[in-house]
């Protein structure tokens, strides 16, 4: 294993918890290797979901997806 892989092994990744109500299930989105967004898709249905970063963003850590 190199040295990077490790370090990404110990570093939890950011993510957003989301209600998604196409399906009427919970998720996460993960944050994108940029972070510049939090990006997923629905479990079920595979919808994409994708939620900007921006400088005046919210300490929110749980959304609903319509």
């Amino acid at each position: 294993m190199t040295e990077e892989e490790q370090e990404n092994k110990r570093t939890p990744r950011k993510f957003l918890g989301i209600y998604f109500d196409c399906c009427n299930v919970y998720g996460r989105i993960y944050q994108n290797k940029e972070n510049t967004a939090y990006v997923g898709r629905c479990p079920r249905c595979m919808r994409i979901v994708q939620v900007p970063i921006g400088e005046n963003g919210t300490g929110q850590r749980f959304f609903r997806g319509r």
